[in-house]
């Protein structure tokens, strides 16, 4: 996740934006998975949206990106999941962006690597990250925060966006600010 916040991104603490309102969003890469008897092993899809204020007050308009390699039926399976009407995530955020751009089928370039971690969805999203550094020694610091209700994860790596660029219907640029990266395991009850 990446968003125009500063370190931590006050939504985990539920708390305000940092400049009022959120500019940001999530990729998600399967490692292992499936919708039903769909397999979406290898596939990554985002959702990066513009809110006017705070995400819980809704009137986002958001863009969402598929794997381009994704099949019809795995396309099919992640429109649903991102749709919100299954729960996980999506449940509980879908609802706060209903204008949307997209889906667009992209090419990810995807390098894992911690808060090293590098993304690039077709000409639509650049996202580099870097470890937060300290202001006075430049000096790496490598926090994480644990979230035990976390809806999108419950441990990560925190860091700082060395490049974020979203042109895909809405545009922004956050270079410079917050990032995190972490396991996910989502399951219907």
């Amino acid at each position: 996740m990446a968003c125009n916040c500063d370190w931590g991104c006050p939504c985990n603490f539920n708390a305000l934006p940092t400049t009022g309102k959120c500019e940001g969003g999530w990729t998600w890469h399967v490692e292992d998975g499936a919708f039903g008897d769909v397999k979406l092993d290898g596939l990554t899809f985002s959702v990066f949206v513009n809110w006017p204020g705070a995400i819980h007050e809704g009137n986002g308009e958001g863009t969402i990106l598929i794997d381009e390699r994704a099949d019809r039926a795995q396309r099919a399976a992640i429109e649903e999941l991102i749709g919100g009407k299954l729960g996980g995530p999506w449940g509980i955020l879908g609802w706060t962006w209903p204008k949307i751009h997209g889906p667009f089928p992209v090419a990810y370039d995807l390098e894992l690597d911690g808060v090293n971690t590098r993304i690039r969805a077709g000409d639509r999203l650049e996202v580099q990250c870097g470890p937060i550094r300290n202001p006075v020694t430049g000096a790496e610091v490598h926090p994480g925060v644990l979230l035990p209700e976390g809806i999108i994860l419950k441990r990560g790596d925190l860091g700082a966006t060395t490049r974020f660029r979203l042109s895909s219907g809405i545009e922004y640029d956050h270079s410079g600010k917050y990032m995190a990266i972490g396991p996910f395991e989502y399951a219907s009850a």
